[in-house]
């Protein structure tokens, strides 16, 4: 898709469908966070998460991946099998989105909005800018914290 292409598109319904890469995190057994008690599959979940598009095929990327969940029967308690080395806990966004987007803020001191719309021209994922903002915050607690 060229970029003057991309300028024209007004509806959702003529995006781009995103390149699906299917990834998996689904096992028989896992071991209790608490108390490291080998926890048998309860059941399955599908997770959708948006990653850095193709700009050779002007597509974006979106990575869905089966986890398992397990139950520890002498805590009581549920958890998935861990994901964190793909995203954060509850992003819809992987680790590259979110490095990329602090990066064109910080390091070239971009605007939000400027960022958001730089994110989608060229790496061919949509984040709202209010999305972006909460990052930013984020980052700068962690910087606070850490000093």
């Amino acid at each position: 898709m060229q970029e003057n292409e991309q300028a024209q598109i007004i509806k959702p319904e003529d995006l781009p469908r995103p390149i699906l890469e299917h990834r998996s995190r689904n096992y028989r057994r896992r071991k209790c966070p608490l108390c490291n008690k080998g926890c048998y599959r309860d059941s399955k979940g599908r997770r959708l998460l948006h990653d850095l598009g193709d700009t050779r095929d002007g597509r974006p990327r979106d990575i869905e991946i089966i986890y398992s969940k397990h139950r520890c029967e002498k805590d009581k308690i549920y958890f998935n099998a861990n994901m964190t080395d793909l995203a954060p806990p509850g992003s819809c966004y992987t680790h590259k989105v979110i490095s990329v987007a602090l990066r064109l803020i910080f390091e070239d001191g971009l605007p939000l909005r400027t960022a958001s719309w730089h994110l989608w021209r060229d790496h061919l994922v949509y984040i709202p800018f209010a999305t972006v903002q909460n990052w930013v915050e984020g980052a700068g607690k962690k910087k606070h914290k850490n000093s």
